[in-house]
């Protein structure tokens, strides 16, 4: 039997509440969210509908049509819709609804485009340039793009790490990901002693400049945690002297790198998703994708028939 009425915007904030604290959602995350369904508010408080359990599936395809005819990508009204439908489900399971709303709204077909990639010496040369110079802060940089390319992290999940996530005696990283869910990946030599070199040399100058002793790893030169935005442009520093085009890179493409690699190299594609933390087989399987345009490539550029080969064998 439906509850009391399920005022809209209440229904949000406890949806937002609950997606934070006990599903544990990265901030960026719900902070898009809570753009989508103030979207959604405003459509159904125009059509006068005002608490959750009026929401019929008329109301979700009008809100849905709206949205691309206000120009939005595919992308980003198929977002949209995944937010609505989290919202209805949560309330959903509080009895909200006298009908599914829910039944028949599908979303926007979104094609999957294939990421980019570098070329392995062209990781190489960015991990050999990040060192160029010397001191503190090279040695920091070289230990962040080994881990970024050597173990598949997300930016968010490198600049979070705390110096406690490293087991220097198995090799492995400790490492939080999306929903607070923890995996072990391990980590190469070049890697490890990257980070070695960067604790025992160049950590304690970086945290002198703090007021107190910091838990992060890898430290800015005021001794605070290393944000996101600070490492994307020391990357794209990097990259020019390393000569790969800077919009080339950013932190995700090495991600990209990591597991392109490791595929191409013969790994499982089970095993790749766990390292990669990917909650779902399909997010992994787009690079199964990028294997094969690879191989392309290279039949192109190198064999006698592509269109960048050599002389024609007589």
């Amino acid at each position: 039997m439906p509850q009391p009425a399920l005022e809209i915007g209440s229904a949000i904030d406890a949806f937002l509440r609950y997606s934070a604290v006990e599903r544990g959602l990265a901030p960026r995350t719900i902070e898009a969210y809570g753009r989508d369904l103030a979207q959604l508010a405003g459509f159904l408080d125009a059509a006068s509908v005002h608490s959750l359990g009026d929401v019929a599936p008329e109301h979700l395809a009008g809100f849905s049509a709206s949205l691309a005819a206000r120009g939005l990508a595919a992308r980003s009204r198929a977002r949209a819709l995944v937010a609505t439908r989290r919202l209805l489900r949560f309330a959903g399971a509080r009895n909200a609804f006298r009908d599914d709303p829910l039944r028949g709204v599908g979303s926007p077909r979104v094609d999957r485009t294939l990421p980019r990639v570098l070329r392995r010496d062209e990781t190489a040369a960015l991990i050999e340039a990040a060192g160029t110079g010397g001191g503190a802060l090279a040695l920091r940089d070289q230990a962040m793009l080994e881990v970024l390319y050597g173990a598949g992290l997300r930016v968010s999940e490198l600049v979070g790490l705390p110096r406690a996530a490293l087991e220097r005696r198995g090799g492995w990283l400790r490492v939080t990901g999306k929903g607070r869910v923890e995996r072990l990946v391990p980590l190469g030599e070049p890697a490890l002693e990257a980070v070695a070199s960067y604790l025992e040399e160049a950590w304690p100058v970086l945290a002198r400049a703090a007021r107190r002793e910091p838990d992060a790893l890898f430290l800015t030169r005021r001794g605070r945690a290393m944000t996101r935005q600070n490492f994307f442009e020391r990357l794209r520093g990097i990259a020019r002297r390393a000569g790969v085009a800077s919009e080339r890179v950013s932190p995700h493409v090495l991600r990209h790198a990591f597991a392109t690699d490791l595929l191409e190299g013969g790994a499982d594609l089970r095993a790749v998703q766990t390292l990669l933390g990917h909650a779902d087989l399909s997010t992994t399987q787009i690079y199964t994708h990028v294997s094969r345009a690879r191989l392309r490539d290279t039949v192109e550029r190198r064999h006698p028939r592509g269109s960048g080969g050599g002389p024609e064998r007589r």
